[in-house]
Formats: structure tokens, sequence, C-alpha cells
């Protein structure tokens, strides 16, 4: 009798340990459910793409449309879809009579390719130095960390590029302002159009034929070389004072993002000494410039942000923006 209720009470169980492993196997559990054969059931006919990985690739995709939409003033200017406003000028004002040199110091090639190429050049090497040194951990759908890396740090960086680019552009349009060789672009001086000192000309009588120099002569507020070159310059900085942790680094560090502060400045002043813009207009580059790489490493970027804990559970992690420092521990 004793016998035919333990065996009772074990044909009881049975049941039960069944009816738990099936629960486990159908919650997930990656802990127990691989010692048993429910979890390598689970496993085998788990979907290759989660849900969390669709929500993340959605979120990329909105970076993307941040990103071009970011860049929808700058591409307006570049491909001369809107004019810049037709300010005039007063008789006699000897700020937009300085000569045209052709010839720039530093050209709009040089800058973009030399910006872009210094940041990013140092951003790519860094973090593939943190990757395969640091042994830094990604949470990202992709699972090359060096690309999920590149992506976090690069992404930011380039959307900054857009921002700062975009609000310059939208400055030259809405503003107007004359360059300092307007009257020299024009071919026309305040003698050959008889007018009285002090007045007021609203058009310009300009006598060059061609057109594209002459809308680019009332693009001087506020200087792109100068924003441009300070944000990238500024940018580069900030990610040294968050990655280059070397002890040994103690002046070396300081003595690079100083000689990168000087390689701006120099850039801007060069478009004083070249006659493209009044010392103002490099003056408020500089400061947009700076603010926006400011802006941009400390609240953007991950650089500055307390590193996410590698071993919390997907469940447990937020589904912000791919740019956020809770997607990849980068």
């Amino acid at each position: 009798m004793q016998k035919f209720n333990s065996t009772g009470g074990h044909s009881d169980t049975l049941p039960r340990d069944a009816d738990l492993q099936l629960r486990l196997a159908d919650c997930g559990s990656s802990g127990e459910s691989k010692e048993n054969g429910a979890g390598k059931h689970f496993l085998s006919q788990q979907p290759e793409q989660t849900p969390l990985c669709t929500k993340r690739r959605v979120l990329v995709g909105l970076d993307v449309i941040c990103l071009c939409v970011a860049s929808i003033p700058f591409f307006a200017c570049e491909l001369k879809a809107v004019t810049p406003y037709r300010r005039g000028f007063f008789c006699g004002d000897t700020s937009i009579t300085y000569p045209y040199v052709e010839r720039e110091a530093i050209p709009d090639s040089l800058l973009i390719a030399g910006g872009i190429a210094i940041t990013g050049i140092t951003i790519a090497l860094g973090e593939c130095f943190r990757v395969k040194f640091r042994g830094v951990h990604s949470r990202a759908f992709v699972q090359n960390r060096y690309v999920s890396c590149l992506y976090k740090e690069l992404g930011s960086f380039l959307f900054g590029c857009c921002i700062g680019q975009s609000l310059t552009n939208m400055a030259k349009l809405s503003v107007g302002r004359l360059r300092p060789n307007f009257l020299s672009v024009c071919n026309i001086t305040y003698s050959s159009i008889n007018c009285t000192p002090g007045s007021y000309i609203p058009v310009a009588p300009c006598r060059q034929n061609n057109t594209k120099l002459v809308e680019e002569a009332r693009k001087s507020f506020f200087s792109g070389h100068a924003s441009f070159a300070m944000y990238t310059m500024m940018y580069l900085a900030f990610y040294l004072q968050a990655r280059l942790s070397w002890r040994g680094a103690r002046l070396l560090r300081p003595l690079i993002q100083f000689l990168l502060v000087m390689i701006a400045i120099y850039t801007g002043l060069s478009r004083i000494s070249d006659y493209r813009h009044h010392p103002t207009d490099v003056l408020t580059g500089f400061i947009q410039g700076g603010l926006t790489a400011y802006w941009v490493a400390f609240y953007i970027s991950s650089m500055f942000k307390p590193r996410a804990r590698p071993d919390l559970s997907p469940t447990c992690m937020s589904l912000e923006s791919p740019l956020s420092s809770q997607q990849t521990v980068c």
C-alpha cells in the first residue's frame, strides 16, 4: 500500500514538471531552458529577428531621416534653390570697398576635406583601438562592434556638421550682408554711380555679368569657414579629452588641443585677409561652431556619458536612438 502511494505521488509530479518546463521554454529562459529538451526545442524554434532588433532597425532609419532633414538648408543654399536677401548699402561705406582676391588661402575643398578627414580618421582610429584593446561591448543589433562604435561616434559628428552648416547657410540667405569686396565684384565705384555720401542705395547697379559671383558677394554673415573649422577642431579636442586617457599625455593632450584650436582660428582669420568676411562675421562663426561642438559632444554623442552596464538583459535596455549611449557600451 505504501509502494502504491509513493508511485502515485511520483506520477502526479511528472505532469507538473513537464508543465513547468514548457512554461520556462515559453518564457525564453536562457539559464534553465538550455539544460532540458524543452529549452533546446525552444531555441531551435526562436525566430532570427526579434521585435527589439526590428525596432532598432527602425530607429536607424529614423536617424538617417533626421540627418537628411538637418541638411536641407545646407543643400538648398549650395544648389542655389534660394537666393540671398538683396541688401543695399550706404554711399561712402569703406567696409565694402576692398579688392577682390581670386585665390583663397584655404579654399572650400581643402576646408571640407581637411576638417572631415582629420576628425573622422582620428575618431575611427580611436574607436577601433578601444574595441581592439579595451574590450568594448556592444548591444546593438549589429554584431560587429567596430561598425557599431563607428556608427555612433561618426554619426554624431556628421549630424553636427549638417546642423552647423545649415545654420550658417540659413543666416547667409536671410541676412544678405555684403562682403568686403562687394564693390570690386560688382565692378563699380562710388564715383561711377554718382551717389551722395551717406545716402542709401537700395539696389546695387552691378556691372558684373557673372551672376553667381555677385550672389556669393551677398553671403558675408556669418563665416562658414570659421564655423566649420571651429566645429571640427573643437569636436576633435573634446574627443581627445574623453578618449585619450594615457597618463603620459598630461601635457601632450593639451598641446594637441591647442594646435587644433589654432588651426581653426587661423582658418577664420584668413577669411579676413582674403577680404571675404568682416571681423564680426568670423567671430560669430567661431561662437556658432564652438557651441555646436559642445552641444553635440556633451548632449548627443556618448563621449562624456557614463557607460551602460554590459550585464543588463536586453529586456532592460532602452529603445533610444542608436546614436545614444544606451545602444552600445562604447
